[in-house]
């Protein structure tokens, strides 16, 4: 039982938000968080990438826009089952990296229109000049 209960205080450390967060100063900067909170929090980052991505997005009718008798929900609709809709959209994405010294480990934040997706980490790297 005592092995059981190791196993799942593991898998709740792991799998737990702040373990995957950003301390800067006394606050955390989590995943999901804006850039303007987290340049209030941490600063001005060292570096600053930023490029635009285009990605589309496919919507398909399909079966569920019919109800189980198999009568359509949205009979007025002009989106027809079997046609799909194909949508291009810009996508800003930053890249923000903090050196923190050799001390601690270096990060990338990625945000993608303002919101913070990613933070990864770059090892213990010197500043280059």
């Amino acid at each position: 039982m005592n092995r059981l209960n190791g196993f799942v205080f593991t898998l709740c450390l792991l799998f737990s938000a702040p373990l995957f967060a950003l301390r800067c100063g006394h606050s955390l900067v989590q995943v999901g968080d804006y850039k303007d909170y987290v340049n209030d929090i941490c600063g001005d980052p060292d570096n600053v990438q930023s490029h635009y991505e285009r990605r589309g997005n496919i919507n398909r009718a399909d079966a569920t826009l019919n109800n189980f008798n198999g009568e359509q929900q949205f009979p007025n609709s002009s989106f027809n089952v079997g046609q799909s809709n194909y949508a291009e959209i810009e996508v800003l994405v930053e890249d923000w990296t903090y050196y923190f010294g050799s001390e601690r480990l270096s990060k990338i934040l990625r945000f993608e229109n303002g919101r913070l997706i990613q933070i990864e980490n770059l090892g213990r790297k010197r500043r280059r000049y």
